[in-house]
């Protein structure tokens, strides 16, 4: 029997960071994804490959199933044995799969084996959540809580997990530690003006997060402006009042973090607005400009500059 699950990438138009703290932010589900799919086998194996988007594999490993059948301690031990040796990515995978064990004791107890395999239509280098469309994908699979499962192995907000499983823009926010989430219609007039534009640096979402944390600011007072911009920002009609909302944003946080915006930083002669998307300083940003904007953008080096009709859902 093959089961196949499939998630949805992400992108956070507004509220990188605040999200954390409870503002309201409008999060994008992209068209890329990720997909896992399990067939059964005759051994007590788990026998996993991670194809990245041109089919060609990037990680290989094959557990044996008595792993996450055995007491607590010896599951701890082989963790152990892993971070040792570095292998962080079947550190990373051994987690997710105890941890969904826990939610769910029956995960992984039928006495056959799985040749499991990973599919991105992304590369790994975007950014678009490799990680979360695992989670929400090893979820279903265990038939286990996503959000609860991400608490247990990445943490963060949840936008992502949101958006993996959402086909529609939505507006997403913590209440009491728990996400609400409203799918919405996010299209303005000149969604044709709008690109997502590679930086061609991978950053560490979870290094921003600890950089955001150790900053003191008022909070509630960027809770509040973050979510007041969020709800203008999904009915803006008026593209010289979206770029000034994303021009807000990015100051807003750039006063916060301490960093320098990244038009002021690498973009300093576009004619358009440019803001940071997720965690500041690597990743995609959002481009807004007019039908010359791609070859601006070429011209600068940046080779994936992709339309907004493109990428979202």
């Amino acid at each position: 029997m093959t089961r196949r699950f499939y998630s949805n990438g992400k992108l956070l138009l507004t509220g990188e960071y605040a999200v954390l703290d409870g503002a309201l932010s409008c999060a994008l589900p992209t068209k890329y994804g990720q997909t896992l799919t399990i067939n059964e086998v005759d051994s007590p194996l788990l026998f996993w490959t991670s194809l990245d988007e041109k089919g060609e594999k990037w990680f290989h490993t094959s557990l044996h199933l008595d792993l996450f059948r055995n007491s607590e301690v010896d599951v701890l031990n082989e963790l152990e044995n892993l971070r040792s040796s570095e292998d962080k990515v079947s550190e990373m995978l051994v987690r997710i799969l105890l941890e969904a064990k826990r939610l769910n004791p029956d995960f992984l107890m039928e006495e056959i084996g799985y040749e499991v395999q990973t599919t991105l239509s992304f590369p790994r280098e975007w950014g678009l959540g490799s990680s979360s469309t695992l989670i929400n994908n090893v979820a279903q699979w265990a038939k286990v809580d996503p959000f609860a499962l991400l608490s247990k192995t990445f943490n963060g907000s949840g936008y992502d997990i949101a958006c993996a499983q959402h086909n529609h823009p939505i507006l997403y926010q913590l209440k009491d530690g728990e996400p609400f989430i409203k799918e919405i219609e996010f299209n303005p007039p000149f969604k044709d003006a709008l690109y997502f534009v590679h930086l061609n640096r991978k950053q560490d979402s979870r290094d921003g997060i600890t950089r955001y944390r150790e900053k003191e600011f008022d909070k509630e007072a960027l809770i509040k402006s973050i979510s007041e911009l969020t709800m203008e920002c999904i009915s803006c009609i008026e593209i010289s009042r979206f770029k000034e909302l994303m021009n807000k944003h990015e100051i807003l946080l750039a006063d916060i973090l301490k960093l320098t915006p990244v038009k002021d930083k690498l973009f300093k002669d576009f004619e358009g607005s440019v803001k940071s998307l997720g965690a500041w300083g690597g990743d995609f940003v959002l481009a807004i400009g007019n039908t010359d904007t791609p070859e601006y953008f070429f011209k600068k080096g940046y080779k994936t500059v992709i339309p907004y009709e493109e990428m979202i859902l």
